[in-house]
């Protein structure tokens, strides 16, 4: 084997990875389910508008396929993030019954692909509704002739004119054009919900609820109810979870045993649930206590930002399959007589929260350093683990995949920080050694969310070009305990600023990274913590900054309704946001801002409308000095850009913009125009 070169400057390499790799790439398999013995999901399709296929697997083993072409797009609206869109069931005479929700229209849609002739298209099961944003629908199951499912409906133009109810909708179409003949099985008391589950039985349905001002991890509420033989729900009564206790998942085992997640303990743990307990009403929990079945310092749940969510899955014959660990999740098939846990076998180390089972067969979503995500298939009967479906997958030759290491750094206060870091990396050539690497740190979003250390080719896109990568897992994070969240309560902007800023100053003090080429980038809230960075600190030398919240008081006005209240916990009540706007928003504080920056922006964004870019911008018109900066929008996208086209303009422009201000030489990336107005 040839020794490898030297190659050119950091940030100079050649690469096969280009930015339309990365798109092709991008999104990942969700919300798996089974129908009868086959295994169902959805998939991404980035060169197709960005759409979401429902796939399917045969019962025989064959390959994987997708059931609908283009234009069907399946994916759900609901507070805006969506959730479960799909549910499917055995036809009394073969075949699958499938129920979607078409992102277009927000209708449901029930699908009988093997049916014959035009029987085999889909068929609206609700109806259109112009009012504010219409009808929405998610998480749903299938009970006799109806699909109970969660129904938002605006009653209004504004983001609070909105109902969340349990809905029954016939699978007959009778509701198609007649909203009266969807039936309502809640009142509208609490604003968000999950889908009701079914027992067994048929004879309780069990779901999660929470209002505002709290967000799903901070405290929910299970909530159970009858099924009375007329298919109305009797009075709900709680039986776990609160204002101060979140409850991330509810099912039911094949016994009739109530399971949930929830996080009394400070960490999400799986609890057998006394499903006679309860007072009516939503009164206070009574009956038996909950029973943890694995008392660990681990999560077995996260954050709930959309229902239809699955950490944990019951198994017929009474073990569970649940995902747990501090930061990443592993997959484990847990005795809840015993509390023993079995790990599954195979290369992956962090599984999405997308669990499914068939008899003795656990399907799942993971991922690791060398391989995307993919629906793996673990057999509990065998412990044989194996890869059923995934995207496609162009050839890129993993050499130049990077290497994540997963590390511990120390905060401010001596508080630990978690983060992964990516080091430059090419097959071929060897580093200069006269030179030290540019690093971008990564701030992800939510900011109640995580970042695994798993193939991402973006971040790949990069590191095989010379520039290294740094995700931090900021204090706020979830995968590391109530606490750890805890940490951003009314401090964001100073938590989340403090621990990045310190993970890449240890990088720089340590010789790995060269303190005067490092830069920040992050979308949603991890472009709010960008920006807030380039106010805050002269640390960063540009940053990249995509769909962002950059206004305290703008977001919560003109945000969606479910994350209205989110400043409440994340900076303070509404009395205090002037003042936390004043301290910490980068639009009360453009005038601090003296680095480059690009500005990346869908202009159909609801969560972080264009609005809080814009004025971002007129706060720095007129500047002197004057700050050069770009701002680049994008018609049809929202928040996450989906499209192929558009991740790949966005992708080169942040790498135009690292190389003119790292002052390094390439010509085969269009170069972005940094401009002060």
């Amino acid at each position: 084997m040839a020794a490898a070169a030297v190659g050119g400057p950091y940030g100079s390499w050649p690469s096969p990875i280009t930015a339309a790799h990365a798109a092709a790439h991008d999104g990942r398999p969700e919300y798996v389910g089974t129908v009868g013995a086959e295994v169902w999901w959805t998939e991404p399709r980035p060169g197709e508008g960005g759409r979401r296929t429902l796939v399917r697997r045969p019962a025989d083993g064959g390959a994987a396929r997708s059931v609908l072409d283009a234009p069907w797009n399946v994916r759900s609206r609901l507070t805006e993030y969506g959730g479960l869109p799909w549910a499917g069931a055995e036809r009394p005479d073969g075949g699958p019954l499938v129920v979607f929700v078409h992102h277009a229209d927000q209708r449901l849609y029930a699908y009988e692909p093997d049916a014959p002739g035009a029987a085999a298209q889909p068929r609206p099961l609700t109806p259109v509704s112009a009012v504010g944003g219409g009808l929405r629908w998610a998480d749903p199951v299938l009970r006799d002739g109806e699909v109970w499912c969660v129904l938002e409906e605006f009653t209004g133009p504004g983001p609070g004119d909105v109902r969340r109810v349990a809905a029954a909708v016939p699978l007959d179409g009778s509701a198609a054009q007649d909203r009266s003949a969807v039936r309502e099985l809640t009142d509208d008391r609490h604003r968000f919900r999950t889908g009701p589950k079914l027992s067994p039985d048929g004879r309780r349905a069990a779901w999660l609820v929470w209002d505002h001002p709290r967000m799903p991890w901070d405290g929910t509420e299970l909530e159970l109810a009858d099924v009375r033989p007329d298919g109305t729900l009797g009075p709900p009564r709680t039986v776990l979870g609160g204002p101060d206790e979140a409850v991330a998942q509810v099912a039911w085992a094949a016994d009739g045993t109530l399971l949930a997640v929830s996080d009394r303990t400070g960490w999400w743990n799986p609890y057998r649930v006394d499903p006679e307990g309860g007072g009516p009403d939503g009164g206070e929990p009574v009956g038996g206590e909950p029973v943890n079945l694995c008392p660990r310092e681990e999560e077995f749940g996260g954050a709930l930002w959309k229902p239809g969510l699955t950490w944990l899955a019951p198994l017929p014959e009474g073990t569970v399959a649940v995902l747990h660990g501090q930061g990443s999740s592993v997959l484990g098939v847990l005795d809840p007589d015993t509390g023993d846990l079995v790990d599954a076998a195979g290369p992956w180390t962090a599984w999405q929260p997308a669990l499914a089972v068939s008899g003795t067969r656990v399907y799942g979503v993971a991922a690791s350093p060398r391989s995307a995500y993919e629906v793996v298939e673990l057999d509990v009967a065998t412990g044989h683990t194996r890869v059923v479906g995934a995207g496609a997958r162009d050839p890129v030759d993993p050499a130049y995949y990077p290497e994540p290491q997963s590390r511990t750094f120390p905060g401010p206060g001596g508080r630990e920080i978690h983060a992964h870091v990516y080091p430059p990396h090419h097959p071929a050539l060897r580093p200069p050694a006269d030179e030290l690497p540019p690093y971008v740190v990564w701030a992800h979003g939510g900011p109640t969310e995580h970042v695994p250390p798993v193939l991402d080719l973006h971040i790949a896109y990069f590191t095989s070009r010379g520039i290294g990568v740094v995700e931090v897992n900021y204090g706020g994070s979830t995968g590391y305990g109530r606490a750890y969240r805890e940490r951003l309560r009314e401090q964001w902007g100073v938590v989340d600023v403090e621990d990045c800023a310190a993970v890449a100053r240890a990088l720089a003090a340590e010789g790995t990274a060269d303190p005067a080429r490092l830069a920040i980038r992050g979308g949603s809230a991890g472009g709010w913590t960008a920006a807030a960075s380039l106010a805050a600190t002269d640390l960063y030398a540009c940053a990249a900054v995509i769909y962002p919240v950059l206004d305290l008081r703008g977001f919560a006005a003109e945000t969606h309704d479910l994350e209205s209240h989110y400043t409440d916990g994340l900076a303070g009540p509404p009395g205090t946001l002037a003042l936390r706007c004043r301290e910490r928003s980068p639009v009360a504080r453009a005038d601090r801002i003296e680095a480059p920056f690009v500005l990346l922006q869908g202009l159909d964004d609801p969560v972080c409308p264009p609005a809080q870019a814009e004025r971002l911008l007129a706060a720095l018109r007129g500047r002197e000095p004057a700050v050069p900066h770009a701002y680049l929008t994008f018609e049809g996208e929202g928040h996450g850009f989906r499209r192929a086209e558009t991740m790949v303009r966005a992708l080169e422009a942040e790498l135009s913009l690292y190389v003119q201000v790292f002052g390094v030489e390439r010509r085969d990336v269009p170069r972005l125009e940094l401009g002060t107005e």
